[in-house]
């Protein structure tokens, strides 16, 4: 088996790609060695002391390294963990644990209660950010939640390598911002959730 590895512009993050599914649906986003118990890959991962994050893609599994933490001496690590479990076809979640689940249950929910008035506004920014943002935002490493709408702003949370990026406000408000803009009026500012 071999295992890529891609750079993200995170420069404390890194793809990893085992040429194989990952997650058949949705994404985790492990931001903590409490919250890694789910899932033994998780935790082996942030068992080398080193990591701050772990986070589970469709086909990829992004690792933010500790600050003042060498890739080079990590990356081995991750890739012989990585390599152990995908050739033993271990299970990536603990049974009875939230296997599959985009995020964490309390993470899932919105900022705020929304105005059903604006069913169709949320249906156009939800249906942007699935069809054109997601797939970019995972392409880097991440992941990109929808968190509210209210008069006007559009809340999301990124996640993964882009949690914590460099360039993540610059994502969203040049990138994601405009994009919502151009396509749907309404919206006249994204923030940071």
């Amino acid at each position: 088996m071999f295992i890529e590895t891609e750079t993200t512009p995170n420069p404390a993050s890194l793809k990893f790609l085992p040429g194989q599914a990952v997650m058949s649906a949705g994404t985790r986003d492990f931001t903590s060695p409490e919250a890694a118990e789910a899932s033994p890959l998780a935790q082996a991962i942030f068992d080398t002391g080193e990591v701050t994050g772990v986070f589970f893609g469709s086909d990829f599994v992004s690792v933010t390294a500790a600050p003042g933490v060498n890739w080079t001496d990590l990356k081995p690590q991750v890739l012989s963990i990585l390599l152990d479990h995908f050739v033993s076809e271990a299970p990536l979640f603990t049974p009875g644990s939230a296997a599959g689940i985009a995020v964490p249950p309390d993470d899932t929910e919105l900022m705020f209660e929304e105005n059903p008035e604006h069913s169709d506004i949320i249906a156009q920014i939800n249906e942007l950010l699935e069809t054109r943002v997601r797939p970019a935002v995972a392409g880097d490493g991440g992941d990109i939640q929808y968190r509210g709408f209210k008069d006007g702003v559009v809340y999301l949370t990124m996640q993964g390598a882009c949690s914590g990026c460099p360039s993540s406000s610059a994502t969203l408000k040049h990138g994601i911002e405009g994009l919502l803009k151009h396509y749907v009026p309404e919206v006249v500012e994204v923030r940071a959730a």
